[in-house]
């Protein structure tokens, strides 16, 4: 059976990934109580369903421990992958008081913010176990892009990610990795290359002619060459390379872009623009 353990923030996107596992026919349950994990699971097999989606976080949060341990047990028995959504708490807070629905955690009148700040303490052990997602600045058809991806993916396959960001709107929680090429040349102050993106001729072209551009890019490729190997070693599922520019939208999709189609070849590859519309 495969199993994917759904947790993370309130407010982080859980309730559309769950949607989107359910569309892709998972069997999903929502918010179920830690004990009832492994018995679930049981019946669940015996009546023959092969793909299963179980969403566990805060509500339950006398049974956290609990959870972690079923985790690591069905781990062994079953494919169980662990995916843990975040985002910034500005993010957080921005998309309480738009949708202004209540904090899980909050009790009187204990502030949104200390909410957040209590509920990620909690689910440290759950967010260690897993894949992490970070959905700041992230519209719900980018999520569902990005988790379609990751149901793409095979157990046991080593997966390399590369994602574009801009450092204007934060550092993505996710990466692993961060190259910051902020210090190159930016087609932003190019008239006719401003409206464009890291994905349009034009800006690669521009990008691509400039020495420093060139010899970051080696860097890079380099180092990674170097060292995606040893994660792989390590049994990693994921490696998130971070590409960061200022808005998001020339040099760092540029980097993310090429390096992906080199290293496409080699490894199994998901490639994001966090700062991009679809």
């Amino acid at each position: 059976m495969r199993i994917i353990v759904l947790t993370g923030l309130s407010g982080a996107g859980k309730s559309v990934a769950l949607n989107l596992l359910e569309d892709e026919g998972f069997y999903c349950i929502d918010n179920l109580p830690a004990p009832l994990l492994p018995a679930t699971v049981e019946v669940l097999s015996r009546t023959g369903y092969s793909q299963v989606a179980v969403g566990i976080d805060a509500r339950d949060p006398q049974n956290l421990a609990e959870a972690v341990a079923a985790i690591r047990t069905l781990s062994a028995q079953h494919a169980l992958q662990v995916l843990f959504l975040e985002a910034s708490d500005d993010c957080l807070l921005r998309r309480f008081s738009e949708t202004r629905r209540r904090h899980p955690l909050s009790v009187g009148d204990r502030a949104l913010n200390q909410c957040i700040t209590d509920e990620r303490a909690m689910l440290a052990d759950l967010a260690a176990l897993g894949h992490r997602i970070d959905t700041s600045g992230v519209t719900a058809n980018a999520l569902r892009a990005w988790l379609k991806g990751f149901l793409a993916i095979g157990g046991g396959v080593f997966t390399l990610v590369f994602e574009s960001f801009g450092f204007k709107h934060g550092l993505p929680l996710d990466a692993d990795l961060v190259y910051d090429v902020r210090c190159l040349t930016n087609p932003h102050y190019r008239s006719e290359l401003r409206p464009l993106t890291g994905r349009d001729a034009p800006v690669a072209d521009y990008l691509a002619a400039d020495v420093q551009v060139g010899e970051m890019w080696a860097d890079i490729r380099s180092f990674l060459e170097r060292w995606v190997p040893v994660y792989v070693a390590d049994n990693r599922a994921y490696l998130t390379v971070a590409l960061g520019c200022t808005g998001g939208q020339h040099r760092s999709v540029w980097f993310a872009e090429t390096l992906a189609a080199h290293f496409g070849h080699r490894y199994q590859v998901l490639l994001r623009h966090r700062n991009l519309p679809l």
